[in-house]
């Protein structure tokens, strides 16, 4: 297995070195040369797997003989033994055609655990085999720098750092990035946007010299990896379900694009997917792309539903790519023209191939506490903000009521106390692991929107050896 970048400029790599390098170096995102298949033969032999022998199944053709069977094996295995549930990510059965899967049973208590932490033990296993060492930067909307951080955190091979924008994630997110005092780990706090945060993360990823002075690496879902660790949820889901006897449909509260499109890629895999569901909140950009060719960018307003608070998807470029018929130079452009503009110039032609793959729904926040209150008068479950857009936008778009539809529970609803205690009169408790999240210290740095004072920081605070 070999991956292609989605602008065609950079050289094909092995999936190890795709797992280092992140973003690719013309920029783009790294993609799989073809989608491996999965048979219905494949997918009747996965019933009744655990959810990490499964994994192993899945993902063993994206890895490509590049880690050792019984090292992947034993990776699989520690990362997901760490989850709460034995189910990793159990199905929930909402009513007669509604399911939720419930992705937050990780150590931080988001879906975001499910990918990083096998992304971690990836990391550390393949530097570790080549003697070196990598510097990680993330940027994160709320949940991504808290997973990357508890799978990097203490790992010799690693030292990492998160950027958040300031005022713009719960207190409860805030606190499991800067609470952890692993000497490895810097929660950097931005003045400015998440966008802002990518764009910085972004900027030091296309300046050549610095990403090689660095050892600059991405565990944002910018990175292959991720989104290889993500496709799995959707193929247990549909077995569990059915598949490949009977068709499966997915809702998915989406920012960034990478976790939905980890569904499109089950599909292209030949998992029966028959509707991919992309929920929004005001930050509406997918929704209005998807229901009106309309990508075009607005000012980010802070919503009850942080994590989703984006208005540029970079994971989009990867569906960009097939929509182009994975043209590089054709995605470029068009990157370049929706950089400069701020308005994605796509054909009639192709925005109907992505329209009839795609249904889109936004919800507001007067909303999105109506589902909370809903959710909890109906069936006793609290659910936090995000999981309550994909459930409105679930029921808003079915297009088949004899289907099911899973719709995901991206976090634990006590990430998000104040919502869900306003839409319910019940305060969800943390986990007893993080029973004592408000009395641990916080530690960070604060800097500007600017990429001087965060490459300077980063600079003074790596260690470039390598590991012995």
């Amino acid at each position: 297995m070999r991956y292609l970048s989605t602008r065609g400029q950079a050289p094909l790599l092995n999936f190890d070195d795709t797992l280092l390098a992140g973003l690719a170096a013309d920029g783009g995102l790294y993609l799989p040369e073809s989608w491996p298949q999965l048979s219905a033969d494949d997918l009747r032999s996965f019933r009744g797997l655990s959810y990490a022998d499964l994994a192993v199944r899945v993902m063993e053709p994206f890895v490509g003989g590049r880690i050792a069977r019984s090292d992947f094996e034993r990776l699989v295995h520690d990362a997901y033994g760490s989850f709460g549930h034995p189910a990793v990510a159990p199905l929930t059965q909402v009513d007669s055609s509604l399911w939720l899967m419930e992705l937050f049973h990780g150590p931080t208590l988001a879906f975001k655990d499910v990918a990083m932490q096998l992304l971690g033990r990836l990391f550390d296993h393949v530097l570790k085999q080549r003697g070196e060492r990598i510097t990680i930067v993330g940027a994160t909307s709320g949940d991504t720098g808290s997973a990357a951080i508890e799978a990097c955190r203490d790992r010799e091979a690693i030292e990492i750092f998160i950027l958040f924008p300031k005022g713009r994630v719960s207190e409860v997110q805030r606190r499991q990035m800067t609470t952890v005092p692993s000497s490895n780990v810097h929660a950097i706090e931005i003045d400015g946007t998440f966008d802002d945060c990518q764009d910085l993360l972004k900027a030091m990823f296309n300046d050549a010299g610095l990403r090689s002075e660095l050892r600059l690496s991405a565990v944002n879902s910018i990175n292959w990896a991720r989104v290889m660790a993500q496709i799995v949820y959707y193929v247990h889901a549909a077995v569990s379900l059915g598949a490949p006897d009977r068709s499966v449909s997915f809702s998915v509260p989406s920012g960034n694009f990478g976790n939905i499109f980890a569904a499109y890629a089950a599909r292209a895999m030949g998992v029966p997917v028959a509707q991919l569901v992309v929920g929004s909140n005001r930050n509406d950009i997918l929704t209005r792309f998807f229901t009106g060719n309309d990508m075009t960018v607005t000012a980010v307003e802070p919503t009850l539903s942080p994590s989703m608070d984006i208005q540029i998807s970079s994971n989009f470029e990867r569906l960009l790519f097939d929509l182009l018929d994975r043209d590089g130079a054709a995605v470029e452009q068009a990157v370049g023209a929706f950089r400069k503009s701020g308005r994605l110039p796509l054909d009639e032609a192709r925005w109907q191939r992505a329209a009839g793959m795609f249904a889109a729904h936004s919800v507001d926040d007067v909303r999105t506490k109506e589902v909370i209150s809903e959710m909890y008068r109906s069936s006793g479950m609290l659910i936090d903000p995000h999981t309550a857009i994909g459930v409105d936008a679930a029921r808003a778009t079915v297009r088949d009521p004899a289907l099911p539809m899973v719709s995901l529970a991206t976090a634990h609803p006590a990430k998000f106390p104040d919502a869900v205690e306003d839409a319910t009169g019940v305060r969800p408790a943390l986990p007893s692991h993080m029973a004592d999240l408000f009395d641990r210290e916080e530690r960070m740095v604060s800097l500007p929107n600017d990429l001087g004072s965060l490459s300077e920081f980063v600079r003074e605070n790596i260690v470039l050896e390598g590991v012995a």
